[in-house]
């Protein structure tokens, strides 16, 4: 496994991956990773998120072309792959994101799919909100004020 990380606005950051792609993004939960026990081995897929996510906070990058691999169920890479779909500043209510990917009726089974999302950020699960537009949780970082700063910094607006 390659690993490095980076400081961000919202926190400590853990890229990991393997020779070719990205397959886990963490965030800082009350100063600690994952694997902060483990040294960083860089590649140039990482440092090339690296460079992407550095430009994301900068307000330099509203895309990401970074290589992702997503591992999960087909039904949580079918809701990954719609949240990959959306842009800066757009955003989604869990019920739109349950009929995108043909299972209407099923918002609780998507939340827990865009909770279980590997490479938050870079697949923005930040974007998903309650269909009255408030912010129903966070699984990345701190919770709720990591998500707050993310839907600010790309200026998604919400109920509060």
């Amino acid at each position: 496994m390659f690993i490095i990380r980076l400081d961000s606005p919202i926190g400590r950051l853990e890229l990991r991956g393997d020779e070719s792609a990205v397959t886990g993004l963490s965030i800082a939960r009350d100063g600690v990773l994952p694997h902060d026990d483990l040294p960083e081995r860089s590649n140039g897929v990482l440092e090339l998120a690296r460079r992407q996510l550095e430009e994301y906070f900068a307000g330099d990058r509203t895309t990401f072309d970074v290589p992702v691999r997503l591992s999960g169920t087909p039904f949580q890479r079918a809701v990954w792959a719609e949240l990959e779909r959306l842009g800066w500043g757009e955003a989604i209510s869990y019920g739109a994101l349950a009929t995108a990917v043909g299972r209407p009726g099923s918002a609780r089974a998507i939340g827990g799919a865009v909770g279980a999302n590997p490479v938050p950020i870079i697949v923005g699960c930040h974007r998903v909100l309650a269909s009255d537009g408030r912010i129903t949780g966070y699984s990345g970082g701190n919770g709720i004020p990591t998500k707050l700063w993310l839907l600010g910094h790309e200026q998604i607006g919400f109920a509060a």
